[in-house]
């Protein structure tokens, strides 16, 4: 396979936690917004479009975005890391809870890096071949 079918196939496999969970989120759209509220996100319906909206777009761009990729990266990534503070706010917990918390963290934070570096190389491979 060439290096545009492996891009591809990474991209896919990198963006699949955002372009799942919007699926997700659109098959069940009460527990989305339910989940919007807990979370303390107002007006959930709101947020829960918006969030649907960003992954789906966001992962678009970064598989098939070309020179455009560092746009749906750079989004994805804000979304990731603002995530932290809001649902996986560790430093507010005690034992398992706050470590599992720190984990998935510290997981999304690789997961910023992994979006870097498909920018960069979607970027590449269309200076590459145009």
């Amino acid at each position: 396979m060439n290096s545009k079918v492996w891009f591809y196939l990474g991209a896919g496999v990198l963006t699949h936690m955002f372009w799942w969970s919007a699926v997700a989120k659109l098959l069940d759209l009460p527990a989305t917004q339910a989940e919007m509220a807990h979370f303390g996100l107002n007006p959930p319906w709101l947020f829960a479009l918006g969030t649907i909206a960003l992954q789906l777009a966001g992962s678009a761009l970064v598989i098939f975005g070309g020179r455009l990729a560092w746009l749906g990266a750079a989004a994805l990534s804000l979304f990731t890391l603002a995530t932290i503070p809001i649902s996986h706010d560790f430093w507010n917990m005690q034992g398992q809870a706050a470590v599992l918390e720190k984990l998935w963290a510290q997981e999304h934070v690789s997961i910023v890096g992994g979006l870097i570096v498909a920018a960069l190389l979607s970027s590449r491979l269309e200076d590459a071949h145009p």
